[in-house]
């Protein structure tokens, strides 16, 4: 069926005195227009600039028509802008406001060198491949892969970022530890169950000090939550003093994290905590006037009811000395809530509902930034 083409201009009703008009000969034109103010930020911050000097880039010059730090941009500016798989750059590289976002001169790609790739102006897919997959070890003598990422300056430029985020030093900083899940849908390298997430899934660390990232480690499902966190701790907490020496630091988290070795390194290290305490039989009846106060309110007024009992306490076998609990012993029409935090803070620094209510709770808005990393930037497209 031949296609009916009619040239002459659409008819639309006027809004007011204004005339509506729709035409089909607006040229090249582009939905992703708010990635200029993104490039104002870059402007300001240089992140991608530092971000591509984080990679060391062995190919031959002579033979360069794409930078480390084109490639950097290219890929970082289309996950912001909703373009997380590499295949869409097989056709976001004729994009000409990437190209701009990007710093391309030739917006159009007609100076490119091969006549194939002209019109092009930004790399496809398997050169942006060839980016991310590269060995360190490898890359040198590596006939495709050779450019090759420096993993410890990657770290160290997100702590500097949030570092220079704030014009002088903060009298306290929380750093808010939490581990999630990044489901996979086929045989990837080190592919294991998770019980509690019921699926085959990686199991990666993220450390928030409020909006900012400080870290994101990729790690095996097979591995308790907590694994690996007094290493990022020992790395991040050495930077910011480096920095702020008279700054206070506290760590939270949750039950996950509440290990013997992450507590009594902060003790060890002047690093405060509010930690999740799994609850059990001792704890239960450590709290049971509470419990019984907290049902009998309840059962008065039809709604919940909660109080608080601050004590002290230690395992039989697990910690290594006596800390300060917090319980919460909650009644909600017809089921029983007990909670427990265990914490390095005085009394004098916050009574047992403010340091629970307030400082413990607050933890539940890192869930957000770990969603904003997820569902945002496609943080668990970890297809490869």
């Amino acid at each position: 069926m031949n296609t009916e083409c009619k040239p002459e201009q659409l008819e639309f009703q006027s809004l007011g005195r204004r005339e509506v008009i729709g035409r089909f000969d607006g040229g090249r034109i582009t939905s992703d227009g708010g990635g200029l103010l993104l490039r104002e930020v870059d402007q300001r911050i240089g992140l991608l600039d530092r971000l591509a000097g984080c990679f060391t880039d062995h190919r031959n010059p002579e033979s360069i028509e794409h930078r480390v730090r084109d490639l950097v941009a290219q890929r970082v500016y289309g996950l912001a802008l909703g373009y997380e798989d590499l295949n869409d750059h097989d056709n976001l590289r004729k994009d000409s406001t990437l190209a701009l976002l990007v710093g391309k001169r030739d917006l159009t790609g007609e100076r490119r060198i091969r006549s194939q790739d002209r019109g092009n102006p930004l790399a496809a897919s398997s050169t942006l491949n060839r980016l991310e997959l590269g060995i360190p070890k490898s890359a040198i003598s590596d006939r495709y892969k050779r450019i090759a990422a420096d993993n410890e300056a990657m770290d160290q430029l997100l702590v500097d970022l949030f570092l220079e985020s704030y014009r002088k030093p903060p009298r306290k900083i929380w750093l808010d530890l939490d581990a999630t899940d990044d489901p996979l849908h086929g045989q990837q390298e080190g592919r294991f169950f998770h019980g509690y997430y019921r699926c085959y899934c990686y199991l990666p660390l993220y450390i928030f000090s409020g909006e900012h990232l400080l870290c994101a480690r990729l790690r095996t499902a097979d591995k308790d939550a907590s694994s690996g966190s007094v290493d990022e701790l020992q790395r991040i907490v050495g930077q910011i003093r480096a920095r702020w020496p008279k700054t206070r630091i506290i760590i939270r988290a949750d039950v996950g994290f509440c290990r013997d070795a992450i507590m009594a390194w902060c003790e060890t290290n002047d690093v405060g905590y509010v930690l999740g305490l799994a609850r059990n039989k001792r704890l239960q009846r450590a709290l049971g006037k509470e419990m019984e106060e907290a049902r009998l309110a309840c059962e008065r007024t039809g709604e919940a009811a909660r109080c608080f009992r601050d004590f002290r306490y230690r395992t039989r076998k697990s910690w290594s000395c006596e800390r300060r609990v917090i319980g919460k012993a909650e009644y909600l029409p017809g089921k029983a809530n007990p909670r427990f935090v265990v914490t390095s803070l005085s009394t004098r620094d916050a009574d047992a509902q403010h340091l629970y209510e307030d400082l413990y709770c607050a933890r539940g808005e890192m869930e957000n930034r770990i969603k904003e990393q997820q569902l945002g930037l496609f943080a668990d497209r970890t297809s490869s």
